[in-house]
């Protein structure tokens, strides 16, 4: 019967060289994760390098089509729409739980407000309405374009769509509200210069949160 021959101590590693390769291979691991994984898989790029690559667009891409995705997806309303809900007043339409998020922005029933996305950035504003309230609405972009979503939430509703689109430099026309609560728009920068959004809106609501 043959053994295989067992290798001398001096054939075998030391410990030192096995903690510098195990150094050396973190060292690597490390590296790959800063230049190739973060940017590819999330858009994160905190050496630049990912975007002289390439790859940070391709990882913002992965995201947003993840977040699309989910949007799309009919299972993400957790609950159906109430048939019947309480009016909620004016204090209600931040939850409590969200208070952090959400910054008021000084709005009147009527009026025009504009803000500028880099590439990859994204912006949501909310209107505060009742159900039933019509809102008229016109937003534009100065160049490039943007990928919206119009969408609804309220307590027991994490999202109800409206509508949306994709490279699209603007939209216009009335938003009803299917029920009371939170009912606005998602804007994402999908060009590669920084864009200004200018939205206009007149209606029947009672309050305008900047979400995000």
């Amino acid at each position: 019967m043959y053994n295989a021959n067992i290798p001398k101590d001096n054939e075998l590693p030391s410990t030192k060289q096995l903690i510098k390769s195990t150094i050396t291979a973190l060292f690597v691991a490390l590296i790959l994760l800063a230049t190739v994984i973060l940017p590819a898989e999330y858009g994160v790029d905190p050496t630049g390098l990912g975007k002289t690559l390439g790859l940070t667009q391709m990882g913002e891409i992965k995201s947003q089509l993840a977040h699309e995705a989910k949007q799309e997806n009919p299972m993400q309303v957790s609950k159906a729409i109430p048939q019947e809900t309480k009016e909620i007043e004016q204090t209600s339409v931040i939850e409590t739980d969200r208070v952090s998020e959400i910054e008021p922005m000084d709005i009147k029933p009527s009026d025009t407000r504009s803000f500028k996305l880099k590439p990859g950035q994204a912006a949501e504003i909310k209107l505060g309405m009742n159900k039933g309230g019509v809102v008229a609405y016109d937003w534009s972009v100065n160049k490039g374009h943007v990928n919206y979503d119009v969408h609804g939430d309220t307590k027991g509703v994490d999202y109800f769509g409206y509508s949306k689109g994709k490279s699209v430099t603007q939209d216009s026309g009335e938003l009803k509200a299917a029920f009371d609560g939170k009912h606005g728009w998602f804007w994402r920068n999908r060009s590669d210069q920084v864009v200004t959004v200018t939205l206009v809106v007149s209606g029947d609501y009672r309050g305008v949160y900047r979400v995000l």
